[in-house]
């Protein structure tokens, strides 16, 4: 009875192995295949050749795009988009909610209740036409419309069954409209760089608090506090009524940039992502950038995407939460992401990091090294002088200046981007008031 026993707790435990073996493989074989790392690509339909004029996500799945013809509709992340609705020239689209959603082309406003499954059509009474659209709720909306004698900004209370002319005035009516609540909102003319005009009563009155700019897209963490990008950035902490610049990456060394912000997507007041610049690879390869930064706009990073999407600009960005989010160009090509995009960014700026008075002049060793695809090179200034930077390649040719200007004594860093250099040892110099002080080596691996 003893030897049966043991017999059948070893044949028992080879079966519980055996059948967790299998349990095993069939989970592994079952389970979704992992995510990409970073960022993928990802196409819409283009039916009738249409260009993309707005993409909204409700949530990490549902989101909706505009084209010039028709509404798509995508619940799998923008893997799959389906064309729900054909109509013309249409401009917005603004979700509520996951079943609520306005979008407008120029002479119709169009309404779903049922997730983008079925449209309802309301025409703009008159020669009314929509450039753009700001919805607040299920019943106020704004519109704005540049035609000198019909248009400027009107708004409806109910939906759009009813709408009310707010503000005209000839040539400087509006092409942009931003409302932050039923109060606060914005207007301007990106064509003729006629001013930005704010309310604070719904629209009733405007007036002009930044005369001669304008914005291609803005977005307010509170009353106080916005961002407006047209190709700059600037930054408001009073409402509107003044603007500061902020320093977007000034280049990447050896490279023709075309840098410039034109859409936003604001995560939190401390977190914003932006786009529209691209870089010119050799053999006139145009990659589109986008723009980062973590601290309200205080520093701007950038990244590159992969340069196998061939995606040269990206006119679209939106960010649900810190992980998520798509960048889309006009042609119907774009990237998605599930965890915050690529881990590297750039700021190919230079950084004081102390104003204290070294005692002689030291050009440090770049950090990482080797490196891909970027290094830091630190330096000292024991005084003031015109500081010169310069990359060589191993065999002596010089590949590009990182730094080219008049500084003051104190501590430095300056970025480096690796980004169309070839792998392989490249040496470095410091240079003060043209004479070289310092030179050390570095390895870029890829």
């Amino acid at each position: 009875m003893e030897i049966s026993e043991n017999r059948f707790t070893g044949l028992f435990k080879r079966a519980f192995i055996s059948l967790s073996i299998i349990i095993f493989f069939i989970s592994f074989n079952i389970k979704d295949t992992p995510p990409p790392f970073g960022w993928y690509q990802q196409f819409l339909p283009t039916p009738l050749g249409g260009s993309i004029k707005d993409i909204y996500f409700v949530d990490s799945l549902l989101g909706f795009a505009v084209s010039d013809s028709c509404i798509l509709k995508t619940t799998n992340g923008g893997d799959n988009w389906n064309i729900k609705f054909y109509s013309s020239f249409f401009t917005r689209i603004k979700f509520l909610n996951n079943n609520t959603g306005f979008a407008s082309d120029a002479f119709n406003l169009h309404k779903t209740t049922n997730s983008g499954e079925n449209w309802s059509t309301m025409a703009f009474p008159g020669d009314l036409m929509a450039m753009d659209m700001s919805v607040l709720n299920e019943d106020t909306i704004w519109i704005c419309n540049t035609v000198s004698l019909t248009g400027g900004v009107f708004r409806t209370t109910n939906g759009g069954l009813n709408w009310t002319q707010q503000y005209s005035n000839g040539t400087e009516n509006p092409n942009k409209i931003y409302m932050f609540n039923a109060r606060i909102g914005f207007i301007c003319n990106t064509a003729n760089a006629s001013g930005i005009k704010r309310t604070t009563n719904g629209g009733v009155n405007w007036s002009m608090v930044t005369p001669n700019e304008g914005f291609k897209d803005l977005y307010f963490a509170d009353s106080l506090t916005g961002w407006r990008a047209n190709d700059y950035i600037k930054k408001t902490t009073d409402g509107g009524l003044t603007w500061v610049q902020q320093q977007l990456p000034q280049g990447i060394p050896g490279h023709n940039i075309v840098w410039g912000i034109r859409s936003i997507s604001k995560i939190s007041r401390d977190t914003i992502w932006g786009c529209y610049p691209t870089v010119v690879f050799p053999n006139l390869r145009y990659k589109g950038i986008l723009y980062r930064t973590t601290n309200g706009g205080t520093n701007w990073y950038y990244q590159i995407p992969d340069t196998a999407f061939n995606i040269p600009v990206y006119s679209f960005i939106n960010f649900i939460n810190n992980k998520t989010g798509w960048a889309y160009n006009i042609v119907a090509s774009g990237i998605h992401t599930i965890n915050s995009g690529d881990t590297t960014f750039f700021y190919t700026g230079i950084i004081q990091k102390s104003t204290k008075i070294p005692n002689q002049f030291v050009l440090k060793q770049n950090y990482p090294n080797p490196f891909n695809p970027r290094t830091v090179i630190g330096y000292e200034l024991k005084k003031a002088g015109d500081i010169k930077i310069k990359v060589y390649s191993i065999t002596g040719s010089e590949v590009f200046t990182l730094v080219n200007q008049r500084q003051t004594a104190g501590v430095y860093e300056v970025d480096m981007p690796g980004i169309g250099l070839s792998s392989g040892v490249y040496f470095y110099s410091l240079f003060v008031d043209n004479k070289r002080v310092d030179s050390k080596s570095m390895v870029l691996i890829k």
